[in-house]
């Protein structure tokens, strides 16, 4: 099992959850939005096991930057996911996943050390 984290490098989140994973010394691989990339299937992969308003940071920058035109059209699946594709940083951050089905959005202490028990056991 490997544990992939989705995000942007420079997110202060991400550099809290990838932190905490090294001091526990849990391994994983680091996938950067805008370095390496996000295909639809892999998107739409996220959106079946997330749902797509939680993978949607509309508390970001990103998000405040766009038109209300274009947050008003974002108001179902195809269209957030096609806003997600072209703006990766609007994507909520950390995203953990196991590669079999289990994904976690965010980051909160309690949260991954439950979801690395229940992954990894």
């Amino acid at each position: 099992m490997t544990l992939t984290m989705y995000g942007i490098k420079n997110c202060d989140t991400i550099k809290k959850a990838r932190r905490w994973l090294e001091e526990q010394g849990v391994a994983y691989q680091f996938h950067d939005y805008r370095a390496d990339g996000l295909s639809e299937q892999q998107l739409r992969g996220f959106v079946e096991l997330l749902g797509w308003q939680p993978l949607l940071n509309t508390r970001g920058t990103t998000w405040r930057k766009l038109d209300e035109a274009q947050r008003n059209a974002c108001d179902n699946a195809d269209a957030a996911i096609a806003l997600m594709l072209a703006q990766p940083a609007i994507i909520k951050r950390p995203l953990l996943d196991d590669g079999n089905g289990h994904a976690l959005l965010g980051f909160k202490t309690e949260q991954y050390q439950q979801f690395i028990a229940e992954v990894t056991a």
